[in-house]
């Protein structure tokens, strides 16, 4: 008997656990600092990809907020906070996600809570190291850049160009394989169907390697809006030459 109460009791609670149903999500914040009434705006892209549409729009409450509603797909959102001057970015998916708004520095705001954002995270922690170097040459030679403009002392710019364009090209190389490292080991995350749209995106792009992490991607992912761009990306680089072009006649014309 005991045994069917603690049964029971295990799975009451993990119903209670379980708040969010099939393709729906909830975004729990935390607003600590914030005043009441401070608008917070859930912002997505819009068709064009050019602008911003509103999804959603709640006030602070006691230092915290909460938005409900429903996805079919992950997606890149962001949230702004009213009188702030940058956007807190967060792939919006099935679940809880957890967002914890740093109201001194924005760009240090948490998002937690769902697979695709801790990856986010993890994954720019990765590429903020690797790209350390260029923004530490930039850091450390910003003022003697400015004088040398203001003097305009072309010798001095000219040696600093070519050092930051040296290390940029370094840069460039580390992050280009840490982009398709992440992608060939994390076939479920949303951030390696990304990866390949934007490989596929460069002129230089291996089709073949392309294809092949396409293929190995999660079933879930080539369903959603980037993986059926992957898709056709693909059967359009792969089409034949000339494909679809009407054929001469035999006068040339």
């Amino acid at each position: 008997m005991k045994k069917i109460i603690l049964l029971l009791s295990a799975a009451v609670v993990l119903i209670a656990c379980n708040k969010v149903g099939k393709d729906e999500y909830i975004i729990s914040g935390t607003a600590t600092g914030i005043e009441n009434g401070k608008t917070i705006i859930l912002e997505t892209q819009d068709e064009s990809g050019m602008g911003l549409l509103a999804k959603d729009t709640v006030k602070v409450e006691n230092g915290k907020f909460e938005m409900k509603g429903k996805i079919t797909e992950p997606a890149f959102y962001t949230l702004q906070l009213e009188g702030a001057q940058a956007k807190i970015p967060f792939i919006l998916e099935n679940g809880e996600v957890k967002i914890a708004i740093d109201k001194d520095s924005i760009q240090k705001s948490k998002v937690t809570g769902t697979y695709n954002n801790e990856e986010y995270a993890s994954f720019n922690e990765e590429i903020t190291k690797v790209q350390k170097k260029l923004m530490d040459f930039q850091n450390k030679n910003m003022e003697t850049m400015n004088k040398a403009q203001e003097t305009k002392d072309t010798i001095v710019i000219n040696r600093l160009m070519q050092d930051f364009n040296k290390i940029q090209e370094e840069v460039g190389v580390a992050s280009k394989a840490k982009y398709l490292s992440y992608a060939e080991t994390h076939p479920k995350s949303f951030i390696s169907a990304l990866i390949i749209q934007g490989m596929l995106n460069d002129p230089s792009a291996d089709v073949s390697k392309s294809e092949k992490l396409y293929n190995g991607l999660d079933e879930s992912l080539k369903n959603t809006k980037p993986g059926k761009a992957i898709k056709a990306k693909l059967s359009e680089l792969k089409a034949p030459a000339g494909v679809g072009a009407t054929a001469p006649t035999t006068d040339g014309k």
